[in-house]
């Protein structure tokens, strides 16, 4: 599962040859994994207090482009 950014207290990954809708996958160090929608961000698996991805979906609104493109070429 390729890493595509690390935070503090979690990982972003896409999954090889993952189903849409296009999303990534949200890690916790605890081991908790939600999966976000790449287009709209919203949670589409799993349930996290929003405080705990604020910073990852933050990051993932800045970089919406590049995240669609990674989901885009793994899915192949």
């Amino acid at each position: 599962m390729p890493v595509v950014h690390h935070f503090a207290n979690c990982r972003v990954t896409i999954n090889l040859k993952d189903h849409a809708p296009p999303h990534f996958h949200v890690i916790l160090s605890d081991g908790r994994e939600v999966w976000v929608a790449i287009a709209t961000l919203e949670i589409l698996h799993g349930k996290v207090a929003a405080r705990e991805i604020a910073e990852v979906l933050a990051w993932a609104g800045s970089n919406q482009a590049m995240l669609a493109d990674r989901f885009e070429e793994l899915a192949q």
